[in-house]
């Protein structure tokens, strides 16, 4: 997509501060980071959200997932992390390009939800 932030720098268009890059997978730091370590890991072709994956789409989503623990813990959360997709308008997705954040550090995150 042309006009989507992700493919922009899954292109090299716009700069990022790259942790991770292979023919189908980019990690990077996120530019407003919540934690401590705060990495998003993207599919470079170009997949709206975890609500239009088909099955085609198991080797990518896989491949973010696999990664995910060695790139916490080389950018210092070694004792855990956090993975996040947002999904949608209630998920609060706010780039239309699915995502993983990566979130940790060196102290605990906190609790998954507020509770209602």
């Amino acid at each position: 997509m042309d006009d989507c932030l992700f493919c922009k720098i899954a292109r090299g268009e716009i700069p990022a501060r790259k942790v991770y890059e292979d023919n189908d997978v980019l990690a990077f730091h996120d530019i407003n980071p919540a934690r401590p370590v705060h990495l998003l890991v993207i599919p470079k072709r170009h997949i709206t959200s975890l609500a239009t994956v088909s099955e085609s789409d198991a080797p990518v989503l896989g491949k973010m997932l696999v990664i995910a623990d060695r790139l916490a813990r080389e950018q210092g959360s070694p004792d855990g992390f956090r993975v996040i997709i947002n999904t949608g308008r209630i998920g609060h997705q706010e780039v239309q390009h699915l995502h993983a954040h990566i979130v940790g550090g060196p102290d605990p995150v906190g609790p998954m939800l507020k509770r209602i």
